[in-house]
């Protein structure tokens, strides 16, 4: 990226001096640097600068000013040394003047914040027409930074539109007044563009000129003689018409707002024009500061158009061809002062590629495009199909859960008997004595104090892997015949700490047997909800069907809503499919889904442990008045333990903070209950194919970004824009239960537009 360099002078050469801001930095950004300094009152090169544009002026060369105004009075040798002598002594001036000490804490700002290997825009930044006038580039800095060059531009200014894209660049070209000069070899040089459409208005009339002005151009080209005169510049458009800026203001202003960018005048004396043009907010021009013999303007023409249309920036193109003309210098003193840019601070010159975008160059562009993002996508979804995303698509699914707005309540449907520290402490205080958190005891008692109030369902979540006490024979008699009781067993793993297995209590049958594991992710989260399982033939806990899935099917049966199985082998119950899990299923790839595995919509609430109403065992055993006991009634019962001593606790997608298991199971049995009876619905997914059309679309989307914007700030905003839409997209269908791809979509998205721009602009 090119550097900018403004430096903003205000003041007048003869008195006061000018006060000096430098800024740099780069195109579209604030600057990164800015300081102030100033340059002393230089009276002498007011003169020196006089001096030297009367003797040019009057070595009478064939210009393209205006038709017998020069006259000459001399020998034509001694009139170019004598102007040579003048530049001389001007150029001297002018760099004693830059080397004031005043000036040197912009100097050596300059030298030390730039490299000489990078492209330099300076911008000279003042409406004072004596600067206008010094020929800058003889200043040391442009000899030591060889990609540098100046332009001068105006303090007020105006961001133009931009430029449609087209087939090619339209030129305008305007062949005015011709006497004494040849214009036909610039007319040439234009015809020989490449991508470019030229219209030539050979010495047209007034009307003429302004209805073509009206169009859309590029490029609108002068030759032929003009001059300024008082500051205005006038055009010479045939033989017996001229016309200032101010006369064709309108058409200007209307060719301008059509994206106009380039105004090129081959000849003479264009700072009044460039200055009345500038007050359009065109976007740049090129001008000839002086008088400039014919040889000079064709040559200047000739090696621009080669280095701007062959890819050179239009800056460098102007310094290589102003650079070329020296080998003319022995005829007509310094011809390199002559050209010069007058630009809007506001935009950055197009190259000519930019400029125009040929069908051909469209085509081959939109097939990189394409081709980018089918090979990128089939990349990561090969990628993906191997599993090496899903860590960070199950973190952009955790993130949508916390996401999701705690608009939730607890279940009135369930209720949580919870043993905690206190309540193993409150059994042996009251001499309860007994193997585990929960004794015969305390859990004859809870059995007594639940019948009086008719719970649907009763879930012990608590293992159970010995006998009930002979003392406590009523216990056993409940335990085997209460059908509203289901106890859990753990069927045998090798990736817990349960590899044998913990066997049901024996007193309770085996078709009120469940199993109590859950399938944990890497992270140890729970987001699938194991429903059914086939346990090796060894293993203590024979039970086939989870825990959540016994107690939410024996309170469904009650209300005469039963479970089935359909004919492909999917859970049914009433109403409602539950469709398991593949290996294959959105961020799940080359995932374990052996059992019958679903999505776990947890409830959305905080904290979880607020999915239903608690009681601690000690307050129902204790009779507590602070307990409304009956909210036993009619519910789903679970009994569990949340001691840290003895309760097993893990994460969840919402929160990071681990939680008692039986909290866990009281969320899937919501889960089950909520799909069948509220219409909740279940998460879920699309097919692979589906999911593939969509990542490619948004591959797609990240490609056309990168072929549209070309601006690096642009193209950073226009992505950025992109990913942020793909993620309010994303959670926005997460809330009504579906989890579609964002991390490959945003994955693809960012790669095509990097490769894009690879492609394109290398």
């Amino acid at each position: 990226m090119a550097k900018l360099v403004v430096l903003k002078m205000d003041g007048d050469l003869s008195h006061q001096g000018f006060r000096v801001t430098l800024e740099i930095g780069s195109d579209f950004a604030r600057p990164e640097i800015e300081i102030s300094g100033n340059l002393p009152p230089e009276p002498d090169l007011a003169t020196c600068l006089s001096q030297w544009q009367k003797k040019y002026r009057s070595l009478g060369m064939p210009s393209r000013i205006k038709p017998q105004e020069i006259i000459y009075d001399g020998s034509i040798k001694t009139g170019i040394s004598e102007c040579s002598q003048k530049a001389k002594i001007l150029s001297d001036r002018l760099q004693k003047w830059l080397d004031s000490k005043e000036f040197r804490c912009i100097n050596n700002t300059l030298r030390e914040e730039l490299k000489r290997d990078e492209a330099i825009r300076v911008l000279i930044r003042t409406d004072n027409c004596e600067l206008q006038k010094i020929p800058w580039h003889l200043w040391d800095f442009f000899s030591r930074y060889s990609l540098a060059e100046f332009a001068l531009t105006s303090i007020r200014s105006e961001i133009p539109p931009k430029p449609p894209q087209k087939p090619k660049v339209r030129i305008l070209a305007v062949l005015g007044n011709s006497r004494g000069i040849d214009v036909q070899l610039d007319r040439q040089l234009l015809e020989n563009l490449p991508s470019s459409e030229t219209v030539f208005l050979e010495e047209p009339q007034r009307n003429t000129l302004n209805n073509y002005l009206w169009q859309q151009w590029d490029i609108l080209f002068f030759a032929g003689h003009s001059e300024t005169a008082n500051d205005i510049g006038r055009i010479y458009i045939n033989k017996t018409d001229c016309l200032t800026i101010e006369e064709l203001k309108y058409a200007l202003t209307r060719a301008i707002a059509q994206g106009l960018q380039l105004a090129i005048f081959n000849s003479c004396d264009g700072l009044g024009l460039a200055r009345q043009l500038a007050s359009l907010h065109i976007p740049q021009m090129i001008v000839m500061r002086e008088p400039v013999p014919d040889e000079v303007a064709q040559e200047f023409l000739k090696h621009f158009l080669v280095a701007f249309s062959g890819g050179q920036s239009l800056y460098l193109a102007s310094r290589e061809a102003r650079e070329k003309l020296q080998g003319l210098e022995d005829r007509y003193p310094n011809a390199t002062w002559l050209p010069v840019i007058f630009q809007n601070p506001r935009v950055v010159p197009l190259t000519w590629k930019e400029l125009s975008t040929p069908k051909t160059e469209s085509k081959r562009q939109i097939l990189a495009v394409l081709m980018a993002s089918v090979l990128i996508t089939a990349s990561l979804m090969g990628v993906r199909y191997l599993g090496m995303l899903q860590p960070w698509e199950l973190q952009a699914y955790d993130h949508l859960m916390q996401l999701r707005p705690a608009i939730e309540s607890s279940d009135p449907r369930l209720l949580v008997v919870t043993v905690d520290e206190a309540d193993i402490y409150y059994q042996n205080q009251k001499g309860m004595k007994g193997i585990g958190s929960l004794s015969d005891q305390a859990l004859v008692q809870l059995l007594q104090k639940l019948e009086q109030y008719q719970p649907k369902t009763i879930g012990l979540d608590i293992y159970r892997d010995f006998g009930v006490d002979s003392n406590y024979p009523d216990l056993a008699n409940r335990l085997q015949q209460d059908e509203r009781i289901f106890a859990v067993c753990k069927v045998p793993a090798e990736f817990d700490n349960a590899s044998d297995g913990i066997h049901p209590p024996h007193e309770v049958p085996t078709e009120r047997q469940s199993f109590s594991d859950f399938v944990a992710d890497y992270d140890e989260i729970p987001r699938r909800q194991l429903l059914h399982l086939t346990p090796p033939p060894k293993s203590p806990c024979t039970a086939e069907y989870a825990f959540s899935l016994q107690l939410a099917r024996h309170y469904l049966h009650d209300k005469g809503i039963n479970a089935d199985i359909t004919q492909e082998g999917y859970l049914q119950i009433g109403k409602v499919l539950f469709q398991p899990l593949k290996e294959h299923s959105s961020g799940y790839q080359r995932v374990d889904t052996s059992g019958y595995q679903v999505l776990l919509n947890y409830r959305s609430l905080r904290p979880q442990e607020k999915i239903a109403e608690t009681v601690p065992l000690r307050d129902v055993l204790s009779n507590n008045d602070q307990i409304n006991l009956e909210l036993l009634k009619n519910r789903i019962v679970l009994i569990g333990v949340t001691a840290p001593s003895t309760a097993d606790f893990w994460k969840t997608p919402t929160n990071k903070k681990k939680i008692p298991g039986v909290f866990v199971h009281a969320h899937m049995i919501s889960h089950i209950l909520s799909a069948v009876l509220d219409d909740r619905p279940l998460l879920w997914w699309w097919s692979v194919w589906v999911e593939a059309l969509w990542v490619w679309g948004w591959s797609l989307v990240g490609g056309m970004i990168a072929w549209r914007y070309s601006k690096p700030v642009y193209l950073g905003l226009a992505v950025a824009g992109a990913v942020f839409t793909l993620f309010v997209i994303c959670f926005g269908i997460f809330t009504q239960a579906g989890w579609i791809p964002l991390v490959p979509s945003a994955l693809t998205l960012i790669l095509t537009a990097m490769a894009v721009v690879w492609k394109i602009r290398s």
